[in-house]
């Protein structure tokens, strides 16, 4: 049976680039893995077929010899090479080989660590922190200390996880790669090493304080710079403020997330704040001025035109919240809310009485609305 072409087992256009092709074969491998197909037979030859394609068009020099030959580039005819006395392994790929290229990619690393080697210093963890603060804290930004329950570097091994000093040694297991292979059928399985851990090193004798980890647990008192401007959702990187790394690796970040919590004045929206103000009735009706707060613990004095209705507004232009990346601030919004009397003395009813009876053209959205009404009653009829 002719072979297929390695282009078309791969399903790739001939001017595909490398990593194209590497893309092609993780799903080929990921698609037809035996491990994944076990009910269809056909799996494990088509498996093959698209290692061996792999095999050769991931090499430039063994690509460029089969473009130009074909699959005759790899058989005896070619002296097992792509140019007389090529230095190209005929007839098989290594299927082991190949596959090892996207193994990671495919299934991932087993404890984390990394391929060819063992992580003797791992890089410790990154935390997260959640800091609430109030809406003046955000207007103005503050510098807060936060007390943060992290690891820190061992002082009494110097974070090496060794006692007196003494240095760790190679793991007899992994030969201090801290990976071990094992043969599965036609391809070999790389796992992290169970005897170190994948550190590549084992401690004989642990340090006491830290039973050969490098690090203790403790919680650690840190200075935050919270600049003005910040909102909820504002994220703060402290680097390598983190959890310390294992036998003196490298520690990671602290994240600090910003809450910023609900005030009961003002309604934030992005950099712009919004305040509701209730206004009397005869206010509202009369105009005037009235004073509100803002967020600076200021006043500040708006003008109501007469005739106003709920839910007017107007604007306080640059007294809102700081931009945290540039320069300038928001503006305040006064929203009004009309508000009615209540409790009303007999002498109050009598009076809004009189007023209601002379009120004929003072309620020009009251008489649009009965008019409507009325046109929609009338048509109803006819």
């Amino acid at each position: 049976m002719a072979k297929r072409d390695y282009y078309d087992v791969l399903g790739v256009s001939k001017g595909a680039s490398a990593d194209e092709i590497k893309k092609a074969y993780r799903g080929k491998a990921k698609e037809l893995h035996p491990d994944r197909n076990k009910d269809n037979p056909d799996a494990e030859t088509k498996f093959k077929e698209a290692n061996e394609a792999y095999e050769i068009l991931k090499d430039a020099e063994k690509k460029a010899a089969y473009d130009r030959y074909g699959h005759a580039a790899f058989e005896g005819g070619m002296g097992g090479g792509g140019r007389p006395g090529g230095g190209f392994s005929g007839g098989h790929a290594d299927f082991s080989s190949a596959f090892s290229d996207v193994f990671d990619d495919l299934f991932g690393n087993f404890a984390g660590g990394q391929r060819g080697g063992g992580n003797r210093a791992a890089r410790g963890s990154d935390l997260r922190y959640n800091l609430r603060i109030n809406l003046e804290e955000a207007f103005s930004g503050l510098q807060k200390t936060i007390n943060v329950p992290t690891s820190i570097g061992c002082t009494s091994c110097n974070g090496s996880g060794a006692e007196g000093g003494s240095e760790p040694s190679s793991c007899p297991t992994c030969s201090g790669m801290g990976k071990v292979r094992a043969q599965q059928g036609f391809f070999t399985v790389e796992r992290t090493c169970p005897t170190c851990s994948g550190l590549g090193q084992i401690i004989k004798n642990p340090c006491k304080s830290c039973q050969g980890a490098g690090r203790v647990e403790k919680d650690r008192a840190l200075s935050v710079n919270i600049p003005a401007g910040v909102e909820t959702g504002t994220r703060i990187r402290l680097a390598g403020e983190g959890e310390a790394g294992m036998r003196g690796g490298p520690s990671g970040d602290l994240y600090i997330f910003i809450e910023v919590a609900d005030h009961k004045l003002f309604q934030r929206e992005g950099t712009n704040l919004f305040c509701r103000v209730p206004v009397s009735m005869a206010k509202a009706a009369l105009g005037g001025s009235i004073e509100v707060p803002t967020i600076d613990g200021g006043r500040g004095r708006v003008q109501i035109p007469a005739g106003s209705q709920s839910g007017r507004q107007m604007r306080l232009r640059g007294k809102g919240m700081p931009a945290l990346r540039g320069s300038g601030a928001g503006d305040m919004f006064i929203e009004l809310a009309v508000e009615t009397p209540v409790n009303l003395t007999a002498r109050q009813k009598e009076l809004l009485a009189e007023f209601d009876d002379l009120a004929e053209n003072n309620n020009p959205e009251t008489s649009s609305f009965f008019s409507s009404v009325k046109n929609f009653w009338d048509s109803m009829k006819g």
